[in-house]
């Protein structure tokens, strides 16, 4: 064939490839804006996380950010490190900077999750308030705030560490000004955790005590929040076992799968770089092959 002929057969058969229907052509590739990393410094990201815009689930990139080797959680009291993620479980520990531990206490602010993040605390955090006002509404008698039994062990613990001595109390001091809080059964973390209302100087979040309920300083401190995960469907698990991320794009934050190589695509990252079925290749070139000039 001459190169005339070599040229003009390769053109038709990219004309009539154009012409072909959808069903027959890979996905759309879109340039990629961003890159999705499966860390953010030693945590793992996983779907519905992910490591910055376009990564992950869009509910959760509005408030999840990688941030400086942070995974950083953000609502409408401040911003928080995550910790840890148990993707078998759907739960993750935030840090909150300001948050009173056996080591170290300190004024706090408030806390709040609102109702429109995709994430809720779990019914494994005490919360507890610290150097609380003895006018304080949560020490009145009607109201029940206060967790009589058992937490005023964990206020007895807290308040024989040294770090009390941060917020102007005495180790081993009285723990009247305590109150270990439950602010899921009074309305939400949303309206429940607010220090100046409360009028208490600190707070602390254990969601575990480490096998020693004994011992503070093994305690775990953090806010467990649990996530949902609905969102993952065939298409997300089908991109990830072509080892791409899954994520979305346009305005419409419609799902892409986000390969290694820096482009997206809407199903998956094998079939990157073929645009036709073999069969329908096959006869488009002896199709061609029959044209002589």
């Amino acid at each position: 064939m001459s190169t005339i002929n070599y040229l003009f057969s390769s053109s038709i058969l990219i004309i009539l490839s154009l012409s072909l229907p959808p069903s027959h052509a890979i996905p759309s590739i879109i340039p990629l804006n961003t890159t999705c990393h499966d860390k953010c410094g030693s945590i793992p990201i996983k779907f519905p996380f992910g490591s910055g815009f376009g990564c992950g689930n869009p509910r959760f990139s509005r408030y999840i950010k990688c941030t400086s080797g942070e995974l950083r959680l953000s609502t409408a009291s401040g911003v928080y490190t995550i910790s840890s993620i148990d993707y078998t479980t759907s739960t993750a520990v935030i840090k909150d900077p300001f948050m009173s531990t056996c080591s170290s206490m300190q004024n706090s602010g408030s806390f709040t999750m609102d109702d429109t993040t995709p994430f809720s605390v779990t019914a494994d955090n005490m919360f507890v308030l610290l150097g609380c006002s003895t006018t304080s509404p949560v020490f009145d008698p009607m109201a029940d705030f206060c967790d009589t039994g058992s937490g005023r062990n964990v206020c007895r613990g807290l308040y024989s560490c040294k770090g009390v001595s941060g917020i102007g109390l005495d180790p081993d001091g009285s723990v009247s000004t305590c109150c270990v809080y439950d602010p899921i059964r009074f309305g939400g973390v949303q309206v429940g955790l607010d220090l100046p209302k409360l009028q208490c100087s600190s707070y602390s979040a254990v969601y575990g005590f480490g096998g020693s309920e004994g011992d503070p300083m093994k305690w775990e401190y953090g806010i467990m929040v649990k996530y949902n995960v609905s969102d993952y469907s065939d298409a997300c698990k089908n991109c990830e076992e072509s080892g791409g991320f899954c994520g979305y794009s346009g305005l419409g934050e419609a799902f892409s799968c986000k390969c290694p190589n820096g482009v997206n695509t809407t199903v998956n990252c094998y079939g990157r770089g073929f645009f036709l079925s073999l069969s329908h290749t096959h006869a488009l070139s002896l199709s061609v092959s029959h044209l002589t000039f």
